[in-house]
């Protein structure tokens, strides 16, 4: 883990803090992204839930369309379905 997010989370590596500046989001979400699985199939639901258990600040609806927005996870229109995608495989491209 980069020791320059630490500040963000709390004793038990949740991210307690949303950064203001770009570049601290995009690492916290870098973060968060490690929490799922290259290449499986989520449901909005799932996603949710991670997200829940990784944060403390109680915005999951922020962290998630931050994840899609930064292309850490990719979804489907409908956002019936998440993933993450490996930089190896273009099977569910984002």
């Amino acid at each position: 883990m980069k020791e320059d997010i630490i500040r963000f989370l709390d004793d038990e590596q949740k991210i307690k803090i949303w950064p203001s500046k770009v570049e601290k989001k995009i690492q916290i979400l870098e973060y968060l992204a490690t929490k799922f699985e290259y290449g499986k199939i989520y449901s909005e639901k799932e996603v949710n839930t991670i997200i829940e258990d990784w944060h403390s600040f109680n915005d999951y609806f922020l962290l998630r369309r931050a994840l899609v927005d930064y292309k850490l996870l990719c979804r489907t229109r409908n956002g019936a379905q998440y993933w993450r995608e490996s930089a190896k495989s273009n099977v569910f491209p984002c």
